[in-house]
């Protein structure tokens, strides 16, 4: 199995927004790094829902990929702030995945939480600098994230089991 986190701005896109509509495209990733992040994902890898650019930025929920090697449609809209005059029909520059909702964490595991935790070696999101929307998370990694985002007494200076 194949782990991802996935970053949105909730005045975006929220995990409640993905709630009530059970699947999304997950559109507009416009860094080469993350797109092919995008390029690796297998129907059926399961992908982090992290706030964004919020007061309190952390892991919100679980998604799965269902749908894999989309292309991307901003990419072709001039109306889109997502636009990309180089990509055609021909020679798409821009896929992405769709995602199903699976959960939203009762509590979030907040970006504080997981620098406490993990090390940038552990974790690419930590990493200083680091801006990517799509990144690969380690199996052993997402297990952790797993246990912490079920347990709020983790949310504290314990050490993860």
């Amino acid at each position: 199995m194949n782990y991802w986190l996935m970053k949105s701005e909730p005045t975006v896109y929220s995990i409640e927004n993905l709630a009530r509509d059970r699947t999304t495209l997950w559109d507009g990733v416009r860094n080469y790094q993350a797109r092919n992040f995008l390029r690796q994902m297998t129907v059926g890898n399961l992908a982090f829902f992290y706030h964004s650019n919020t007061k309190d930025p952390g892991i919100v929920g679980l998604m799965r990929v269902v749908e894999i090697n989309l292309d991307d449609p901003t990419q072709f809209d001039r109306e889109s702030q997502y636009y990309d005059p180089r990509s055609t029909p021909a020679e798409v520059r821009w896929q992405t995945v769709r995602v199903e909702f699976v959960e939203q964490f009762s509590t979030i595991v907040t970006l504080a939480r997981l620098k406490q935790v993990f090390t940038a070696d552990d974790l690419l999101l930590v990493r200083r600098g680091n801006r990517l929307s799509v990144m690969a998370v380690p199996p052993d990694i997402a297990s952790k994230i797993m246990a912490m985002s079920q347990r709020p007494d983790l949310q504290t200076h314990d050490p993860i089991p």
